[in-house]
């Protein structure tokens, strides 16, 4: 953990009133640092930037292994690990009101003004955002996968995203088959849905300084090696292009389920001198294995954005992908190579792709990338929905269950029974433990002056 030298501030709410139109956010999320992800690497971009922007940034996530109570992280970041283990897929076990004294506790102590909850598979997400409803705070939802309508999973997960959407202020989508998905998903009104995309990091990831020669060329996957991402059209179109090739090889970086049966087609073609199985890659190490690489393979079934797409041709990558949810927004098309899910119509796409590969130029392509995708203007559009959540009317709570109640015949009074249940729970919490009785914690100033060494997430102690 490194070390930083805080000043406390005058008393949070004095602070508050001299810091006029800067809010107090709250993220929430089963998925932050030290698990590794799109969604870890947002909220932890986003949130320095917002903190370079003059607001205050708190994150509140459930505790990994070790790692429980406040920690704080590069520019004062405080995040709050509480005391609930993860019960399954890093997501923790659905209690209902069992995180309500702990979300409030949090929300008073902090003197936050505005919730942000992200993903919509993270409980302790819905879980905070249902309590803070019910305690009269405004409140925004990121969704940053996409789901399906036929599937038992999707139908469950469809119902549950539509009793938290319900009450929200605002909610944002990183691109519009994202908003589209979540609209039909959710039934939430467009109007209150924004697309602000995801951003890459470009002084983390830029090209080489030489440019690799193309004998051989090597094609880059890093991903989880799951159902989800593909990894069965790797099984079909990796010993094709093989055969087709002689002086291509793959780098597959990542783990998962599937990764035996790329082991087993490595065996089985006898590719191993072809063929490189790196296992998960540490995020801090992606940007050394993509730049020893031409061409970067993505084999995705579903995606609403993909941030390591936009990590690959930030390193001078050509891009061949998968043509599927919100990957078509993502770059422009002299930057991707787009394929139907089919393992034919891949191996025809990399064929096309090591065609016009001698005419791509790393370094130009990074300087499109930079000038396209930046975190300081993902920061300024969220600051923006912020703005507009707070201008949302305040609602009793009446007015707020007659939403509930057109969620479905029998769901909607089910949600709405859950909704007086917590309210009367978040009551009864004021009259043993009132607000006044919480203590508030000073802000943190960390002077410009004082010397704080950055480390990257993935270095920082628990």
């Amino acid at each position: 953990m490194f070390l930083v030298k805080i000043q406390l501030l005058q008393s949070p709410l004095s602070a508050m009133e001299s810091n006029h139109g800067k809010h107090s956010i709250l993220m929430v999320s089963d998925f932050f640092y030290p698990n590794f992800g799109g969604v870890e690497n947002h909220i932890y971009l986003l949130s320095q930037c917002l903190l370079k922007l003059g607001h205050k940034v708190v994150v509140m996530t459930h505790a990994y292994a070790n790692r429980s109570g406040v920690r704080y992280m590069t520019n004062g970041l405080k995040v709050y690990y509480v005391p609930w283990k993860p019960f399954l897929m890093q997501n923790t076990l659905p209690t209902f009101y069992g995180t309500l004294p702990i979300v409030r506790t949090i929300i008073i102590r902090e003197n936050i003004s505005l919730i942000h909850g992200h993903q919509a598979f993270s409980t302790l997400c819905h879980e905070a955002l249902m309590h803070a409803r019910t305690m009269g705070y405004k409140v925004l939802f990121t969704d940053h996968s996409l789901y399906g309508f036929a599937d038992i999973g999707s139908i469950h997960m469809n119902k549950v995203l539509q009793f938290t959407l319900a009450d929200v202020s605002q909610a944002i989508c990183v691109s519009h088959t994202s908003k589209e998905n979540t609209v039909l998903r959710s039934g939430l009104p467009p109007e209150k849905v924004f697309v602000i995309p995801n951003a890459v990091d470009t002084t983390m990831f830029k090209p080489a300084l030489e440019r690799l020669v193309m004998d051989p060329i090597v094609i880059v996957v890093i991903s989880r090696l799951v159902y989800r991402k593909g990894a069965d059209l790797l099984v079909e179109v990796i010993p094709e292009i093989c055969r087709l090739y002689p002086n291509v090889r793959f780098i597959i970086g990542g783990d998962g389920p599937k990764r035996v049966r790329l082991e087993e087609m490595r065996e089985k073609h006898s590719l191993q001198d072809r063929v490189d199985m790196l296992g998960a890659v540490p995020h801090a190490k992606v940007r050394s294995v993509l730049n020893s690489g031409h061409i970067f393979l993505n084999s995705s079934l579903t995606e609403a954005f993909c941030i390591a797409i936009l990590e690959a041709a930030s390193c001078g990558l050509l891009t061949v992908s998968t043509c599927v949810g919100g990957v078509p927004e993502v770059l422009p098309d002299d930057m991707i190579v787009l394929a139907k899910p089919d393992p034919s119509d891949m191996v025809h796409a990399i064929k096309k792709a090591i065609k016009i590969l001698p005419q791509i130029d790393p370094q130009e392509m990074h300087l499109r990338i930079k000038g396209m995708y930046s975190w300081q203007d993902v920061a300024k559009r969220t600051e923006i929905v912020y703005d507009r959540a707070l201008k949302c009317p305040d609602q009793t709570l009446l007015e707020r269950l007659s939403r509930y109640l057109t969620c479905g015949a029998w769901a909607g009074k089910l949600f709405s029974l859950v909704m007086i249940v917590d309210y009367i729970l978040w009551r009864l919490l004021q009259v043993w433990q009132p607000d006044t009785e919480v203590e508030v914690v000073p802000d943190l100033n960390l002077s410009r002056s004082n010397r704080v060494t950055q480390v990257h997430p993935s270095n920082v102690s628990s």
